[in-house]
């Protein structure tokens, strides 16, 4: 029984955040600086969502900074995503042999 407790309390904080800002905001909001905050925001959450994953994924936190490293590099360098998340895999994965 506490786990349908538990999935309807989870349920309705997920749809009370979702439809809060619907009304509690009707208007357009004007404010550059809100604004440019609001769209910061996903980038802010994603950043802290996945950034300790990445970190703890691995079980070494050496093999972590090499994938994120190469992953980084070539981001930077504007190579597709799913080259960057192979090479980041692959560095992390023969880094794993040499710690």
């Amino acid at each position: 029984m506490n786990t349908y407790i538990y999935i309807a309390v989870m349920a309705g904080v997920t749809y009370l955040i979702r439809m809060l800002p619907f009304t509690l905001f009707r208007k357009k909001i004007r404010s550059p600086f809100f604004r440019s905050f609001l769209a910061y925001i996903p980038y802010a959450v994603l950043s802290a969502m996945t950034i300790p994953a990445i970190f703890y994924s691995t079980g070494n936190i050496a093999t972590a900074i090499v994938g994120t490293v190469v992953a980084a590099v070539l981001a930077y360098f504007g190579k597709p995503l799913i080259v960057v998340a192979l090479a980041a895999s692959l560095a992390a994965f023969i880094s794993g042999f040499i710690f």
